[in-house]
């Protein structure tokens, strides 16, 4: 079934969907593609944006690195991120977070210092995909891996739960979890981790002000995501996903914007799409997580076949699905 690869693709299909629909409102996306939204992709290739670059980057540092832990993790990332951002095609509304987080990161200075300490945007998770499909890993590396990739940029603690929560979404899904099952494994996960403080992979991040102990920074991130996914599957199964679910320039919206898009039909790939890039926020971050969640359980196949000539950065992506499949 190649799940990893499906996973990969979907990612960058969505991503490619909602790239001319960020910036529209829902009503300009319904007259232009109709309510089930885009269909096709579009362009030879079709470009996609800095989500699907930014998980290239995160995919290439799991594979690039001789172990995961902190210590070999943290370069590979960083410098993964400072060469996204002076690369010439970094010319597609990158977030501002990662921006500064990487002007900062590039003076050597610890990492710890250069995160947007305050920021939980949705950057944090929209590139944490392959952290979920990388296969053999324990479940601290898994988690460590998810949360450092996140804090490197974004230092909210909602960033960092949410980032972790779509990464097992993924590998839940790649594992055969049926998706009627996945909303209660997702809050008994926020239930379980609410009081782990991944000390070893993010150092002294938690001293913030206001912030007594490493365990009340984290969990302020496992709450306010437990009630974003209270909000999963409450709205209809038509028209702006975004009312029911949020717009999805935070963390925590953008899991549950795509989760709502994909929970809605998780047999029916290409419709996942189309109602992920048919929204009024972030929807090629909407897109290309709904798409994964989908790829992940469905596999390479569930996808038309020319898509994978057409979307841009197929070699890479098959690179890193070979790898994992």
């Amino acid at each position: 079934m190649r799940n990893a690869a499906g996973s990969l693709y979907g990612l960058a299909y969505g991503d490619a969907f909602g790239k001319p629909t960020e910036f529209m409102r829902y009503e300009e996306i319904v007259a232009a593609y109709g309510p089930a939204g885009p269909v096709e992709l579009t362009g030879t290739p079709a470009l996609v944006t800095d989500d699907t670059q930014m998980a290239l980057a995160v995919g290439e540092s799991l594979l690039a690195a001789p172990e995961i832990t902190p210590a070999a993790l943290e370069p590979l990332l960083r410098q993964a991120f400072l060469d996204w951002a002076i690369s010439p095609d970094n010319n597609r509304a990158p977030g501002m977070t990662c921006l500064r987080a990487c002007a900062a990161l590039s003076d050597g200075r610890p990492w710890q210092q250069a995160t947007q300490t305050g920021s939980k945007g949705c950057g944090a998770n929209m590139r944490v995909t392959p952290v979920g499909l990388m296969p053999g890993l324990s479940d601290d590396q898994r988690a460590g891996a998810a949360q450092l990739q996140a804090a490197l940029t974004h230092g909210h603690p909602t960033g960092l739960a949410a980032s972790e929560l779509t990464a097992y979404t993924c590998n839940w899904l790649l594992a055969g979890l049926p998706p009627q099952e996945l909303l209660e494994a997702l809050r008994d996960r926020c239930r379980s981790q609410r009081g782990v403080y991944r000390g070893d992979w993010l150092g002294e991040l938690w001293q913030q002000p206001g912030v007594s102990s490493p365990a009340e920074f984290i969990a302020r991130g496992w709450d306010e995501c437990l009630a974003a996914l209270a909000k999963v599957g409450t709205g209809p199964r038509t028209g702006d996903p975004c009312l029911t679910t949020g717009e999805g320039w935070i963390a925590e919206e953008a899991l549950a914007t795509a989760l709502h898009c994909y929970l809605i039909s998780p047999d029916e790939p290409v419709a996942v799409l189309g109602r992920g890039a048919a929204s009024s926020g972030d929807s090629d971050s909407i897109a290309c997580l709904a798409g994964a969640f989908a790829g992940a359980s469905l596999g390479l196949d569930a996808w038309p076949a020319p898509w994978q000539r057409q979307i841009e950065y197929t070699d890479r992506l098959a690179t890193l699905g070979d790898a994992w499949d």
